[in-house]
């Protein structure tokens, strides 16, 4: 991987990072606001869905090293 698609990749990766962390915001002011269950739930599932593109990306930086 060139340098310059590490760059880009750590970049996204940042970006959802950030992302992940506004939605971790977001589901903790819903839930102190009694909101509904439903949205909640749905909510969770796009940070979960985040949290798995985040991986993907990291794995792509960091190379796995067989030792």
């Amino acid at each position: 991987m060139s340098d310059q698609d590490q760059a880009e990749v750590r970049l996204e990766f940042a970006r959802l990072k950030q992302e992940h962390a506004d939605f971790d915001a977001a589901i903790n002011a819903m839930i102190a606001t009694g909101c509904d269950p439903i949205q909640i739930q749905r909510m969770k599932k796009k940070k979960l869905a985040l949290k798995d593109r985040l991986t993907v990306l990291e794995d792509r930086v960091i190379p796995d090293i067989i030792a």
